[in-house]
């Protein structure tokens, strides 16, 4: 429509600005609403898939991520851990040893894991060991508590940062579910805070592109062409998920609020967008 001047002959015949920004938000709030369930629903499926073709290609140890949490095939052992912590820690663990024959022998529950000098560390440990004999009157179970207790794991963090899922790429209701359960814990929630609202505030992000990009069509064809216009689109596409990662990182590390870090960015564009309509206007 700009490289034949069709919006400048739709506004010398009567249309307004206003007018046909209307016209091109509510076709910038379909392309809103198409975005925002694909990450809603097709790319949390994607990523999932992803991880499993990750886990075949990066280890021989086998793991699979299920509601009760991720279970890990360690050796002789299964292990489930319910969270796993952005940092590689590793939150409500149990481990099940098992013996040749794959009978159980041990039942282990840690609060906590960390890695450390090539083991893992846990604390709050409690251990149940299973005492079988031949004759079935004579087994007995036992239980220990440790403070703190090594454990040696084919598991390394390398494997858990393929397994872990970054916050932008978690559906807005399982980092809502994840923001809850951190709450519950006493622990921060700030980074996953700011990714949720992210994600809410992306639809106005497209529509702020959409109004943004319109004053380009007013520009005279000698001001540049239609190249010109395309790079000045990818430039600001560019500067704005900058300054989107920048207000992210800076919100996290200074403990703004979530919402301010996530819609920063975009009321800047707007405010930018808004000025470019009115010098438009004002021509």
């Amino acid at each position: 429509m700009a490289s034949s001047s069709e919006l400048i002959v739709m506004r010398t015949s009567g249309i307004s600005l206003q007018t046909i920004a209307k016209m091109l938000l509510s076709i910038g709030l379909v392309f809103a609403l198409v975005t925002f369930l694909i990450g809603e629903i097709i790319a949390p499926i994607s990523e999932k898939m992803a991880q499993r073709i990750r886990i075949q290609a990066t280890d021989s140890v086998v793991a699979q991520d299920f509601q009760s949490g991720l279970w890990i095939k360690d050796g002789s052992s299964f292990v489930n851990v319910a969270t796993v912590m952005p940092d590689t820690s590793l939150v409500d663990i149990r481990i099940y040893d098992f013996d040749a024959q794959f009978r159980l022998r041990n039942i282990s529950h840690a609060d906590k894991g960390y890695f450390e000098d090539d083991h893992w560390i846990l604390s709050n440990v409690t251990q149940t060991k299973m005492h079988t004999s031949k004759s079935a009157q004579n087994n007995s179970v036992t239980s220990q508590f440790f403070k703190q207790t090594k454990w040696e794991s084919l598991i390394r963090p390398e494997l858990l940062n393929v397994l872990l899922v970054l916050p932008e790429k978690m559906s807005a209701w399982n980092l809502y579910s994840f923001i809850q359960y951190l709450h519950q814990n006493g622990q921060r929630s700030t980074r996953y805070q700011v990714a949720l609202w992210s994600k809410l505030v992306y639809p106005l992000a497209c529509l702020v592109m959409v109004m943004l990009a319109l004053p380009f069509g007013f520009l005279q064809q000698r001001a540049g062409g239609i190249s010109a216009k395309i790079f000045a689109g990818i430039f600001l596409g560019v500067v704005y998920q900058i300054m989107n990662r920048v207000f992210v990182h800076l919100g996290v590390l200074n403990d703004w609020s979530p919402l301010v870090s996530a819609i920063s960015p975009t009321l800047l564009f707007l405010a930018a967008g808004l000025g470019m309509l009115y010098y438009v206007e004002r021509r």
